[in-house]
């Protein structure tokens, strides 16, 4: 199986979608969520308490996944584990044959159904980048104890593309490549011309190149979640065009699944833009429906 990493080197427009683990016992659970995406997305990410709220661990999710045939990308949150806990869980990764992470530094527990609950955040994500490639490329401990074997992490952050100001520069993501990070998963951008305007400044910057941009998008439901997505969910740019749009729309669903098409296929114009991040909150059911349709006839979106 082509890995995700070697996708994206070959010049391919990737498309992965996220998949929240069940709150569940049961292994069925989560492959029926993620079983729907084999063969069609080109990765997989499981969330790692999104939200603040516990669900089946994801490294036990990714290492199911990776089983199933499906390739996972684990999303490996600092808030829970301090390093020895996280360190644990990298090594666990790598044994159940999970390539690819993406580190963020997790919801603030205060968001969350347990609000009481004590944040760790004993690393940032910066640092936890720089604990996963140097045991991939050491294959050692911070404490300089051999690990046996071999880990082959593709290393990923996140950012929230902007539309830059004069003298704005790409700060954060410079210390994440310094760090390690080899591809960036975004924040919702549905809006195309600040993905380009965006990414021409971090070209201007010398960063375009250095990493894989994978920019996040959603099937939206409807005008109501569209709005509430732009005016709460920080980072997130939904332009007003398209919250009419969907207001006008006699099937909002069918629509926001049509916008999510046009706007991957402009995307997929669009220089250093290695792909889309598809998360649909609550309409999971639209996703295979919108990789399918944006595949047909676009020759960088095919398989």
């Amino acid at each position: 199986m082509t890995t995700l990493q070697e996708k994206l080197r070959a010049g391919r427009f990737v498309i992965t979608a996220e998949v929240t683990p069940p709150v569940s016992f049961d292994r069925a659970d989560l492959m029926a969520k993620a079983a729907p995406l084999k063969g069609l997305a080109d990765a997989v990410n499981l969330t790692d308490g999104a939200g603040a709220r516990p669900h089946l661990g994801s490294v036990t999710a990714a290492a199911m996944l990776a089983e199933a045939g499906i390739e996972p990308i684990l999303q490996f949150t600092c808030r829970d584990r301090n390093r020895i806990a996280l360190q644990s869980d990298l090594i666990g990764a790598a044994a159940a044959g999970v390539r690819n992470l993406l580190v963020l530094r997790g919801d603030d527990p205060s968001a969350g159904d347990q609000p009481d609950a004590k944040p760790v955040f004993d690393l940032d994500p910066r640092q936890m980048l720089d604990t996963a490639r140097k045991l991939r490329d050491t294959g050692e401990l911070p404490t300089g104890r051999k690990v046996a074997g071999k880990a082959e992490f593709f290393l990923g952050g996140a950012d929230n593309p902007i539309d830059p100001q004069p003298g704005w520069e790409p700060k954060g993501l410079t210390a994440k490549i310094d760090a390690g990070a080899q591809f960036v998963q975004t924040q919702f951008c549905m809006d195309a011309g600040v993905v380009r305007r965006y990414l021409e400044r971090l070209a201007e910057h010398g960063v375009a190149d250095k990493l894989y941009f994978l920019i996040g998008i959603a099937p939206l439901r409807s005008a109501k979640s569209a709005i509430w997505m732009k005016e709460k969910l920080f980072g997130t740019i939904i332009p007003d065009a398209i919250v009419t749009r969907m207001e006008a729309a006699a099937d909002p669903i069918a629509e926001g699944r049509a916008i999510c098409v046009d706007l991957m296929r402009e995307l997929a114009e669009i220089p250093h833009v290695a792909g889309v991040h598809i998360m649909a909150p609550n309409n999971d059911a639209s996703v295979p429906e919108v990789i399918r349709a944006a595949r047909a006839g676009v020759k960088r979106l095919a398989n």
